[in-house]
Parts: C-alpha cells; sequence; structure tokens
C-alpha cells in the first residue's frame, strides 16, 4: 500500500479529530460515535487507526494522571528474614 497523500493525510486527520471530539463530548461512550468511527476507519490506513486510537488511551491515561495523581496500590508486604526492608534498611 502506497503511502496517503497530503489529501488523505488530512482526511484522516479530521475524521480522527471529529472522532475524538465525539467521544470527549459523550463521556468517551463509542455508541453514539459510531458514524465518526466508521469514518475514521474509512479514512485512514489501519496501521494508523490502531497507532491513533492506542495514542487516544494514552493521552487520556496521561491527563488522568496529571489531574488525579497517582497513588500505588497496597499489595502484599514482603519481610526478609521476618522484618520489613523498610526497617532493615535502619539497621545496616
Amino acid at each position: 500500500m502506497a503511502a496517503p497523500n497530503s489529501e488523505q493525510r488530512k482526511a484522516c486527520w479530521d475524521a480522527r479529530d471529529l472522532l475524538w471530539r465525539c467521544l470527549d463530548d459523550n463521556s468517551d461512550r463509542m455508541q453514539p460515535c459510531q458514524l465518526f468511527q466508521g469514518d475514521f476507519e474509512a479514512k485512514c490506513p489501519a496501521q494508523w487507526v490502531k497507532y491513533f486510537t492506542k495514542r487516544r488511551d494514552f493521552l487520556k491515561y496521561k491527563e488522568k494522571m496529571e489531574t488525579e495523581g497517582f497513588t500505588p496500590a497496597k499489595g502484599p508486604q514482603m519481610k526478609i528474614n521476618g522484618i520489613h526492608p523498610e526497617v532493615a534498611v535502619q539497621f545496616v
């Protein structure tokens, strides 16, 4: 498949922008945006669709981390010889 020309790239980017705007306006619910999704997939190469979809997911995740912050999960506490590692470091 040949690389898209400038007109095809612009059509793809415009379709992507319309889809993303629809998703933003509809709290990321895909149902109201099906027409935009179909247009996006029709106007963009499959690899671009995959890339832009992952890019949007990353940008949404990044925005969430910047606004809400990161809280590490509370997992099981590891002990070394019955002592928590943070306590063991104090004795070294």
